[in-house]
């Protein structure tokens, strides 16, 4: 299964799971921090089994996203971990010993999925992504880092350029695979523009909090048929330069080495060969 968009999701709001099982997002996931005020808390964990199957009755993965162990977490963790998540995400991470701890409260075959929301975090990413083998992706929590970087989210994202810049060098460095931050308007031009950007920097996946969004993200890190045909050309001709003693090939009068081959098949395999979940892929 592809794991393009990551969709949260108010964890007490049946209608809005509905919702989420009809949007088409990859991954769902049952918010039990901000999107939940604490009173609904127990509500929301209770309704976990019940929202997992209607989502992965619809082809999504079931997620759920905790509060800090030092919080809630660990209720949310008592409540939530017998209908079996895919992925459990916590907020506020920012040292690789709450990931350790996360691991203890886990065990099982669960997936960790730390959220980086803060200055600290970001700088500490690396050695938070190799805290646990089980953290296969980091999820870049946007909101909570602009309110700790004093600025205002403004539709260009300006103010997040650098940080979703570094958090993906610093996954891809640790071997995790980065969840780009939501686009937190709800326009569509500026959804769609925003997640074309994420893949232009290199993400393969993109969080969401508007379900209408979903499609328009899994389209944006879906490879078109024009982007195929020309990685299949790329492969033919750097395949049948070298099998004719040359380094390189030309094709559209670019020259291509040995990156660009490489890019163009692992573009072929993501898409082609097999389903693309990049997060199973590592580790």
């Amino acid at each position: 299964m592809r794991r393009r968009s990551w969709l949260f999701v108010p964890g007490a709001d049946e209608a809005a799971h509905r919702a989420a099982a009809r949007s088409g997002a990859d991954v769902i996931i049952l918010e039990l921090e901000d999107f939940t005020p604490p009173a609904l808390r127990p509500r929301a964990r209770s309704a976990a089994a019940k929202a997992f199957g209607l989502w992965r009755e619809a082809g999504a993965a079931a997620a759920v996203r905790v509060n800090p162990l030092d919080g809630e977490g660990l209720a949310d963790l008592m409540g939530v971990l017998p209908a079996r998540p895919d992925y459990v995400l916590m907020s506020k991470v920012e040292t690789p010993d709450q990931v350790l701890a996360l691991e203890r409260a886990t065990e099982g075959a669960f997936d960790l999925v730390p959220n980086i929301g803060s200055a600290a975090a970001l700088i500490a990413v690396g050695d938070i992504a190799r805290a646990s083998r089980r953290v296969r992706a980091l999820l870049l929590a946007s909101e909570d880092l602009v309110a700790d970087l004093g600025t205002q989210r403004t539709r260009g994202g300006a103010e997040l350029a650098y940080a979703r810049a570094r958090f993906l060098l610093e996954c891809r460095a640790a071997g995790a695979e980065p969840i780009d931050c939501p686009y937190t308007f709800s326009d569509a031009k500026g959804a769609r523009a925003d997640a074309r950007y994420a893949r232009q920097l290199g993400y393969r996946m993109k969080s969401l909090v508007e379900p209408k969004h979903a499609k328009l993200v899994n389209a944006a890190f879906t490879a078109s048929a024009a982007e195929l045909r020309k990685a299949r050309r790329i492969v033919a001709a750097f395949e049948r330069a070298r099998a004719a003693g040359r380094d390189r090939a030309r094709v559209d009068g670019a020259l291509v080495e040995v990156p660009i081959y490489a890019a163009a098949k692992r573009l072929l395999a993501e898409h082609e060969d097999g389903p693309m979940d990049p997060a199973a892929r590592i580790g």
